[in-house]
């Protein structure tokens, strides 16, 4: 993965909208970043993995809510390629795939098609998207489901993103009243697919672009003052940690293009380990950023502060140490992490 950010982060920033309200800023933004193509990414497990989470990474240290929707358009397009979907990927599309055990957005057939009913969790662009794709419970199983979301029978809830971080990406819930709505692929499909994986280790990218773009704050804060030996080694440690995390996803992109369809069944386990790694990463970054730096750029400097608090809240998109469970589990059921058997 690049150190640095690349041309499409300068091109990024270019198409930034002045606007004071962060909702109508971002939804702004990535219309302006899908009409110029920034978003015609390579899909994943094709070839060029690489240069697509290197474009997640430019994403995420531009602006963390504008890369939440931007990477939930990529990946929409990604998964309608997987299951075969029909028609174009016009528009800024939505993944909407939370599924909380009690009251879960339920999918009926009518009429030879299918309509929802309930209320689906954590939207992303939730008022901005044209279309998104919505998993539902079925009588078959865990569906997915592509959705138009100029019907009225599918309205956002005011109200129900409070958060202080990253209210640009519009996250709130939306409610489905006998919304119709096309099937993608067959039940569990969304999810037994490889690229299920591959689209994690996507969100993985975003996190390390937020996470360098704030270890970026200690070239600046030298770039004024020589840093003190306690700060260098600060420094040091994000370098490293950076470096490391880094290496990481390239080798995952590079897994993903060797075996795209997972004959080797090792995507799961790579996924894990990627972000797991980037997480501790992205941690330790704010941490020593923090540390190194004191409360000035979090008091004084407003996009580092608000970048401090959207990654923060962007990274429990993981899910800490259940994800962690199953790491330790996956590892050891395939014969045990490398690391086990005495190789260097």
């Amino acid at each position: 993965m690049p150190t640095t950010p690349t041309v499409r982060a300068a091109a990024l920033r270019d198409l930034r909208p002045e606007l004071a309200d962060p909702v109508e800023r971002t939804a702004l933004w990535a219309r302006a970043a899908l009409d110029a193509g920034l978003l015609d990414l390579p899909l994943p497990g094709r070839g060029a993995t690489c240069e697509r989470f290197a474009a997640l990474a430019d994403l995420g240290g531009a602006d963390l809510d504008l890369a939440r929707l931007a990477e939930a358009h990529v990946d929409a397009v990604a998964i309608r390629a997987d299951l075969g979907a029909d028609g174009p990927n016009d528009g800024l599309w939505g993944v909407w795939a939370a599924n909380p055990p009690a009251d879960p957005l339920l999918a009926r057939r009518s009429d030879g098609g299918w309509r929802l009913d309930g209320t689906k969790p954590w939207c992303s662009g939730a008022g901005c998207c044209d279309r998104a794709l919505v998993t539902a419970r079925t009588d078959d199983g865990y569906r997915l489901f592509a959705v138009d979301l100029a019907d009225p029978r599918s309205t956002a809830v005011d109200g129900t993103w409070p958060a202080a971080a990253m209210q640009g990406s519009d996250s709130r819930s939306v409610r489905f009243d006998g919304a119709p709505a096309d099937a993608v692929g067959g039940p569990q499909e969304y999810l037994e697919r490889p690229g299920f994986w591959h689209g994690a280790v996507g969100v993985a990218a975003v996190w390390w672009g937020g996470a360098r773009e704030i270890g970026r704050a200690l070239a600046r804060a030298d770039g004024r003052r020589p840093l003190g030996p306690h700060a260098l080694a600060h420094a040091g440690a994000v370098d490293a940690a950076l470096t490391a995390a880094g290496a990481v996803l390239e080798a995952a992109a590079r897994s993903f293009d060797a075996d795209p369809e997972d004959r080797d069944a090792t995507a799961r386990l790579t996924a894990a380990r990627a972000r797991a790694v980037v997480e501790r990463s992205a941690v330790e970054v704010i941490e020593r950023t923090g540390r190194a730096l004191g409360a000035a750029p979090l008091a004084l400097d407003a996009a580092h502060g608000r970048r401090v608090s959207d990654l923060l809240l962007y990274l429990r998109q993981s899910h800490a140490e259940s994800d962690l469970e199953e790491l330790g589990r996956a590892g050891l059921d395939a014969g045990g992490p490398p690391w086990s058997d005495g190789r260097p």
